[in-house]
């Protein structure tokens, strides 16, 4: 098996200005923008900077794993600063590793959404967000990130179960087919919402605002854990944004539901009006606790910032014990 490694774009000689180096992950299928011409201008950009700096290119998916296993390692050993160059799923992939070796942490958003990055105030724009990692790295500030966890794993933006781990999967067979946009994700949705139905009885156990303990028996196509304020803000669960600001989960379960009331959720929520949904039903809190009641298969399809997998459950969702050091711009910086 061939040994992975870093592509060699650091200068030598960019290694005795005493800056902390970059390790920078950059995944080749993230959003519609060319891998090449990304690490092009990311060379120049960092050169130009004077800015050490290696970079690790993920040209598959399974190269994902190593290469952000040796970008911690190498930034442990000369205390640098790993850098995700991807969409919210590469963020939260990388962002797993570094938080268990508490190293500071870089973003360059390259997705179709960057929920992550829009909601700290990172730019989108490679120049842009290359101009502020350089400058939050160089006056070393940092900011403390609340991160989700379900189970063992780290999670961003968002945690689910149901029927949004399906459109999930369908939506990225449908971006394999006809490309990588919004316009494209949003109509791989709709045609999930119409063709697909998700029935579940969850048991679910919380802690409610004043830490009491909760625990009921619901019928619910979706359960979705948001830590994310711009894309709660988005949908129109304000309030429920709130709570993530202070230091909660946001929590949304809806029921089974007809195709036509599917429809009209996610009509609602593209206009900002989820919280007029009559059957909605939302809470905060930092843990909770969701098993099927009848168990007919070992493990249950989740999302995790828009990547699907299968856990066992019972499903732990909480508050991340360790926030993400998060490089940021300081400031002065424009955004």
């Amino acid at each position: 098996m061939t040994k992975l490694s870093a592509q060699p774009v650091h200068s030598d000689e960019n290694r005795t200005n005493n800056y902390p180096p970059l390790f920078i992950v950059l995944n080749a299928s993230s959003g519609d923008k060319n891998a090449v011409s990304v690490e092009n201008r990311l060379a120049k950009l960092l050169q130009d900077a004077n800015q050490p700096y290696e970079l690790f290119l993920c040209r598959r998916p399974s190269d994902l794993d190593a290469m952000t296993k040796q970008a911690v390692e190498q930034a442990r050993d000369c205390n640098g600063v790993v850098v995700a160059a991807g969409g919210d799923g590469t963020i939260r992939f990388v962002a797993q590793e570094v938080i268990a070796a508490g190293l500071p942490f870089g973003v360059l958003p390259l997705g179709t959404f960057n929920y992550f990055a829009r909601d700290n105030g990172l730019p989108q724009e490679v120049d842009a967000a290359v101009e502020v990692l350089i400058a939050g790295l160089r006056a070393g500030f940092e900011r403390s990130v609340q991160v989700g966890q379900l189970n063992n794993q780290v999670f961003l933006v968002n945690a689910s179960l149901g029927l949004y781990p399906q459109l999930l999967a369908d939506r990225e067979k449908f971006k394999q087919q006809h490309g990588r946009s919004r316009i494209v994700a949003k109509l791989a949705g709709l045609l999930t919402l119409l063709r697909r139905d998700t029935k579940m009885l969850l048991r679910i156990e919380h802690d409610g605002e004043k830490q009491q303990s909760a625990e009921e028996i619901i019928p619910a196509s979706t359960i979705f854990v948001g830590n994310n304020q711009l894309q709660l803000h988005n949908v129109g669960l304000t309030s429920e944004a709130q709570s993530v600001q202070n230091g909660q989960l946001a929590v949304f379960a809806l029921p089974p539901m007809s195709a036509a009331e599917r429809i009209g959720v996610a009509f609602r929520g593209m206009l900002g009006l989820l919280d007029k949904s009559p059957d909605l039903t939302s809470f905060a809190c930092r843990q909770l606790v969701v098993e099927p009641v009848r168990r007919q298969q070992q493990y249950v399809k989740v999302a995790m910032d828009g990547e699907v997998s299968k856990m066992r459950p019972p499903l732990i969702f909480r508050v991340g014990p360790q926030p993400l050091r998060l490089i940021a711009a300081p400031s002065g910086i424009e955004t």
